[in-house]
Order: structure tokens, then C-alpha cells, then sequence
């Protein structure tokens, strides 16, 4: 491969990075770093990327300890943004997003919380390197893409993507957006219709009844009512004191409305009320568009609906 002649360091082995010896997986995962940061203008091809991501992905899985996971779970999605490339770093990306809908399948039920934290520590990257990006937005869309094609956790049409990854994706989006945001509060504001287009897109086109209500109960409603001009809580919820309040869950995603915007950066944050208005009439849309579901369109409209109720702008 070209990008190895420039490099006194070499693209380690998969069969090196799935040893079963820890030291020597350790090495090898440093020597990727280090190549990954001396080499991110020369392109991987697809299929040593391929080979790359499934030795790391073997890597991870020969990690036994709960701190050795956490640190290595960390230090894999660190690489992405050890890449100075743009690009590049979204072709990595893509190799983890395809290499863990491939595999997913054989993890095993002893392995998958370690699984499901190497997901979260990826989306949290990949939100931090659009941050980094200012939102630029192709480079927006071409993430997007990698989640929603074939081969991606978010395409609704692919067979072979795994239930329980997107299950988890979801789960994990909005908190995971609006850690990243909290950190780039400063930075350049998030566009929050475009970030959210991958769930847009499956919400409108599953097939899955029960993908549908987890995304509805982990995404669309926490979001609609966080981003809802009402600030009072529920009575009912107040005589459940075990679960969160309302006001408590709007909290959680603070940053997401005081660091965004709909579509474009350059026009600055909007408000609280702005965005809300934004993300339910991009909603009603896709709930009117050709392409979705007819299912589905009924629960989209009744999403929508009810978070119009509730807000003080339509």
C-alpha cells in the first residue's frame, strides 16, 4: 500500500491485532495510531480497510477486564479523530459501522455490554469529528449516508443489520450528541435536522413495529418535548417520583437546544422555540413524503400532532 512507504510505521496486521497476547495487541494498536496520524492523507483501500476493522474488531473482543475494556473502547474511537483527514476519517468510520453489522451476529450474550460501550464511545467520536468539521455539510451527509446505505445500522431496508445495534444507536444518539455539545458549546452550532436525517429516514421507512416505537420512545418523544415551550410537570409524573420528571428528561438535551440550529451554521443558534417549530414541521414532512410508510405515516402524524399540542407556536 502507498500510504506505508512514507511511513517509518507500517499498517499493523489483522492476525497482530486479534493476538491473544495483550502486549502485543497493545503494540499493535499503537502503531496504528501512530500510522493513522503520519499517513491520513493516503487513502486506505476498501478492502485492507475491511481487514483493518475486523483485527480491531477481534482486538476488542480478546479485552477481558471491565477498565481494560473502557480504556480500549476509548482508545479505538480516539483514532478516528487521530486522523487530521476528514475524508479519511470517515472511511474508518465506515469500516467500524460495516465491520459491526457484519459481525454482530456472533457476539456473544457475555460480550455484548462491552459491545454496546465501544458503539457509544463511536458515536460520541463520530459527533465530535463533525464538530470539528464546523457541521460541514457534505461531510454531514456522507456520514449520514454510512449509517443509512446498505451495510449501515440505519438502513431500514437491509436485511442483515442488526436489530439490536440500531436499538442501541438509538438509545444512545441524542445523549450522546448532547455530551458532544456541551463541550462545543462555543463552537460552531450543530444542525440538528441534518444530524437527525438517519432516524428521519428509518422512522419513516421500517418495517420493524417495534424498531419504530423505540426510536419514537428513546428520540422523537424525549426530543419533541424537550425542545416544547411547556415547562410544567405532569401531576402523574409527580406521583411517580421513581421516574424522571419531564423537566428532568428536557435537561438532559440542555445543550442540544442552546447549541444548534436547523440546517445551516451560518446562520447562527436559534432559540428554544425556533428549533422546536424546525424539527416538528420536518417531521410533518417526512410524515407527508411519498417514500414513507403508510404505517408509519400515521404514527409520524400523530407524533407531530401531539407535539403541537403541546407547544405554544402552532
Amino acid at each position: 500500500m502507498a500510504a506505508t512507504a512514507s511511513s517509518s510505521t507500517s499498517l499493523p496486521l489483522g492476525k497482530v491485532l486479534a493476538s491473544t497476547d495483550k502486549k502485543t495487541r497493545d503494540r499493535a494498536i499503537k502503531n496504528l495510531s501512530v500510522f493513522l496520524s503520519e499517513n491520513s492523507e493516503n487513502e486506505i483501500s476498501a478492502p485492507e480497510m475491511s481487514k483493518l476493522w475486523k483485527g480491531i474488531f477481534y482486538c476488542f473482543w480478546m479485552s477481558d477486564k471491565p477498565l481494560v475494556q473502557q480504556a480500549l473502547a476509548s482508545e479505538l474511537a480516539e483514532l478516528a479523530l487521530t486522523i487530521t483527514s476528514n475524508i479519511a476519517s470517515i472511511a474508518f468510520l465506515r469500516g467500524f459501522w460495516h465491520t459491526l453489522v457484519r459481525e454482530w451476529s456472533g457476539i456473544d450474550q457475555l460480550r455484548l455490554d462491552k459491545y454496546y460501550m465501544l458503539v457509544r464511545r463511536f458515536v460520541n467520536a463520530s459527533f465530535r469529528l463533525l464538530a470539528r468539521a464546523k457541521w460541514d455539510t457534505d461531510l454531514c451527509r456522507e456520514y449520514n449516508d454510512i449509517l443509512t446505505n446498505p451495510g449501515g445500522p440505519l438502513c431500514p431496508t437491509d436485511i442483515k443489520s442488526p436489530v439490536g445495534l440500531t436499538y442501541h444507536l438509538a438509545d444512545v444518539y441524542l445523549e450522546e450528541l448532547d455530551k458532544v455539545l456541551e463541550s462545543t458549546s462555543q463552537g460552531t452550532p450543530a444542525p440538528i435536522v441534518t444530524i437527525l436525517d438517519p432516524l428521519f429516514s428509518f422512522s419513516a421507512q421500517t418495517t420493524s413495529k417495534v424498531a419504530f416505537k423505540r426510536l419514537q420512545t428513546t428520540v422523537w418523544e424525549p426530543l419533541l418535548h424537550s425542545l416544547s415551550s411547556e415547562d410544567a410537570e405532569d401531576e402523574e409524573e409527580e406521583e411517580r417520583p421513581r421516574k424522571r420528571t419531564r423537566r428532568e428528561k428536557d435537561e438532559e438535551l440542555s445543550n442540544l437546544y442552546r447549541s444548534s440550529c436547523l440546517i445551516d451554521p451560518s446562520k447562527g443558534r436559534l432559540g428554544k422555540q425556533a428549533l422546536g417549530k424546525g424539527v416538528r414541521r420536518n417531521l410533518f414532512e417526512i410524515a407527508s413524503s411519498p417514500g414513507t410508510r403508510d404505517s408509519n405515516r400515521k404514527k409520524l402524524y400523530a407524533l407531530w400532532k401531539e407535539a403541537a399540542s403541546e407547544s405554544d407556536d402552532d
